[in-house]
């Protein structure tokens, strides 16, 4: 397997992971959703970024979708680890672990001190590998909706 970030050539099969992804979290996917965040990947004003991982057969089997933010408190800016998938095939292969490698290379290239992410409290297979790669911390997420 290998890792590397996301090219033009691979907007069909990162749209077929990433309704998987959506369909995981039961949130609906749309086609302008899709060219946006695809938009967000390229865009050289968005600080938003995605690494992929591909199979020894050259296809694309996982994406991780990361971006920039402040961290006020300590006046720097870090990563925020948005989206991880990697198709159910192939999980358990190591793919999770490539993905995170990558962003750890990345963050440290962006003089970022950590990289944050959530995930659901119920996403255990998700938790386990976590728990090896890092540390939970306590602190509890809202969500105000605002329409």
């Amino acid at each position: 397997m290998k890792v590397a970030a996301l090219n033009l050539n691979d907007k069909d099969k990162w749209a077929q992971l990433y309704h998987g992804y959506a369909e995981f979290y039961e949130m609906k996917m749309n086609q302008d959703i899709l060219d946006t965040v695809w938009s967000w990947i390229h865009s050289h004003e968005v600080k938003f970024y995605s690494i992929g991982v591909k199979s020894s057969e050259n296809e694309l089997i996982g994406f991780m979708h990361y971006r920039e933010m402040p961290s006020p408190l300590r006046g720097q800016l870090v990563g925020f680890l948005d989206d991880l998938f990697v198709h159910p095939d192939f999980r358990g292969t190591g793919a999770v672990q490539l993905l995170f490698g990558e962003l750890k290379i990345q963050a440290k290239k962006n003089d970022w001190p950590y990289v944050r992410w959530i995930t659901a409290t119920d996403n255990s297979r998700a938790r386990k590998v976590y728990n090896q790669i890092s540390k939970p911390i306590d602190f509890v997420t809202y969500q105000m909706q605002i329409n």
